[in-house]
């Protein structure tokens, strides 16, 4: 749908009984997210806080809370990018088929930016960050933040808005040492288009020039989140997806103004000028803690005619940021596996926080002279998808080979799970990176950004028939006398709290004495954790504790466990120790009293009646 503005996708999502209007006061200090995180956890409509404590301006969130809100959203567009995402990989296609794909290219054509003069929306009045909506999602977050932006910077050596970047980075707006209304927080890793062009600025000892875009239509915060092919702007992108050109200008202070925005924050970023930011909930589902992250110096904020303020909350997944996943694969089908030659598919887990989990399904066809098959190929395409773009940050990748099972897919979860613990070989099938880089919100590891990863891959016949519950007879030695099955051949045990690493290498040895003479054919993988009845409850909850919860090289031990040649193998089942480490970030946990409140908004006579 051709949006407009903001307002037009608020009015037409009413229309269509897709939003809602929160009439009465709000506190933008944890009730405007704990009413949003219960509203997304029943799939219900968007939100309208039209009555904020302490700011004069409205806000709206859960616009992208599911995929059939999202897929309305651009119903006239969709397919149309669909294609034009899919020849950008392929141009070849359009001059194969130039009659099916004319109108794509009408819209691609339609698509680029326009420069309007400065009479745009936008510049219909000027406000201070103090005025905004101060929204806090989590207890413990350092402030306010602005939690959909886009965030606009170009290349130092390229100017211009055809070179641009446009991110979706949390932006602090108070709280910490920033001087209030004067300067905020930018939170990103170097390797994102803005840091590139932080540091370009950097290096030529000059300020880098941000602006930060809130609201407008919803094709301009979706491409500020999208994968976009090499050499597809996101202006470009916005304007197609939107169906209406990405209008802008520039201000008397040399700044790139979205003239459809709601609100737009402008300042400078100067060389290596940092503050402390954070704490912030994040979409681990813990706190990224307090850093020194790069400090923008405010020059302006500037407002349209009765603009909304656009919003989301960051926790635990699933939440909005899985829908807008969801939209981003809907919209790019296989253009990962069109960039990693022999991929049919690549899935980072959300219920595992994205980065630190990833599936892949690759090809297998080096066997012709093996007396049995085992990885190969799929070795060397996970070592192209471990040094791909954001699929870089994982921590864990499993692969295995479409051949072995050509129905195969990564988004059932537990089905995959199985499919790769049927097959592997632990004495095998690990291959580590040790003292490499993360995910910067990832605590698990040894320092910020610092890490480990392993890929584990499965290529063959079954080699075991995984147990479904426990066989008469099997037993754990003390401590470890909780444990449950959380799905078949994984084993969840309740294990001590953790406290060092030698204690944990005594607790390995014990598990090694009890078990290296068992039968474990069917009980390929333990995991250690600090509730064995909370990671074995639902799949959810498993992949989570495990795997945000570990760090490879640390973490994964194993029975019968041996060193050879430098690799790491074990010849019983592998464990992993997900036990919160004291070096760990805090989960989030919602507080009791805001959550009360909330409830009684859900009884008959309240706002969220009927919805929550």
């Amino acid at each position: 749908m051709g949006y407009k503005s903001l307002h037009d996708c608020i009015t037409d999502l009413e229309k269509n009984g897709h939003l809602i209007r929160i009439k009465q006061e709000v506190d933008p200090w944890l009730e405007m997210a704990a009413i949003h995180l219960r509203v997304y956890a029943h799939q219900g409509p968007a939100l309208l806080f039209e009555n904020i404590k302490g700011s004069k301006f409205p806000a709206v969130s859960n616009l992208f809370g599911t995929l059939d809100r999202s897929k309305f959203m651009f119903r006239d567009t969709l397919e149309k990018i669909k294609t034009l995402v899919d020849i950008k990989g392929d141009p070849v296609k359009a001059i194969k088929h130039p009659f099916k794909y004319l109108n794509v290219a009408a819209t691609a054509l339609s698509a680029l930016p326009m420069k309007t003069g400065k009479g745009a929306p936008v510049n219909f009045g000027r406000t201070t960050i103090a005025e905004l909506p101060q929204i806090v999602n989590w207890p413990m977050d350092g402030g306010p933040f602005v939690t959909m932006p886009q965030v606009y910077t170009e290349d130092p050596d390229k100017p211009g808005i055809m070179n641009a970047n446009l991110g979706m980075y949390r932006i602090q707006l108070g709280g910490n040492d920033y001087v209030q209304n004067e300067e905020i927080g930018l939170h990103y890793q170097l390797h994102r288009g803005i840091g590139i062009h932080q540091t370009k600025a950097n290096a030529k000892g000059q300020p880098l020039k941000v602006s930060i875009f809130v609201g407008g239509p919803p094709s301009h915060p979706l491409s500020a989140v999208m994968p976009l092919p090499e050499g597809l702007s996101e202006m470009t992108f916005a304007g197609a997806l939107g169906n209406r050109r990405f209008r802008y200008f520039y201000d008397d202070e040399g700044y790139c103004i979205s003239a459809d925005a709601d609100f737009v924050i402008t300042g400078t970023v100067m060389p290596h000028e940092n503050k402390p930011e954070g704490p912030f909930g994040d979409h681990l589902g813990y706190y990224s803690l307090t850093h020194p992250f790069p400090l923008m110096k405010v020059s302006r904020v500037y407002h349209k005619k009765n603009p909304v303020w656009s919003f989301t909350v960051v926790g635990r997944p699933p939440q909005e940021d899985t829908s807008f996943g969801a939209l981003i694969h809907e919209i790019t089908g296989n253009a990962i596996p069109k960039e990693i030659p022999g991929v049919r598919e690549i899935h980072a887990v959300d219920a595992a926080g994205v980065h630190p989990l990833l599936f892949a399904i690759g090809s297998e066809r080096y066997t012709p002279y093996l007396k049995e098959r085992k990885p190969q190929e799929i070795l060397t395409i996970a070592n192209h998808i471990l040094g791909s773009n954001q699929l870089s940050l994982a921590k864990y990748l499993f692969i295995c080979a479409q051949e072995d099972d050509p129905s195969l897919h990564t988004h059932d979860i537990a089905h995959f799970l199985m499919h790769m613990l049927e097959r592997i070989d632990p004495a095998r099938d690990f291959h580590f990176h040790t003292n490499t880089t993360i995910d910067t919100l990832d605590y698990t590891g040894s320092d910020l950004n610092a890490g480990s990863k392993v890929a584990i891959a499965a290529a063959g016949d079954k080699r075991r028939e995984l147990w479904k519950e426990l066989p008469a007879g099997f037993s754990l030695p003390r401590p470890f006398t909780q444990y449950k099955m959380a799905l078949p051949g994984v084993l969840a045990v309740e294990a001590p709290p953790y406290a060092n690493e030698s204690e944990t290498a005594d607790q390995i040895a014990i598990l090694d004495g009890h078990l290296k003479n068992a039968d474990l054919s069917g009980l390929p993988m333990i995991v250690l954790c600090d509730d064995a009845g909370f990671a074995a409850e639902n799949i959810n909850n498993f992949v989570w504790v495990t795997f945000t919860r570990s760090n490879p090289s640390h973490d994964i031990h194993g029975i019968g466990s041996f060193i050879k040649n430098k690799h790491w193998g074990c010849t019983g089942p592998f464990i992993i120790d997900a036990r919160i480490k004291p070096h760990h970030a805090p989960p989030l946990i919602k507080d009791a009293k805001v959550e009360a409140k909330v409830d009684e908004m859900g009884k008959k006579g309240g706002v969220l009646h009927g919805i929550i």
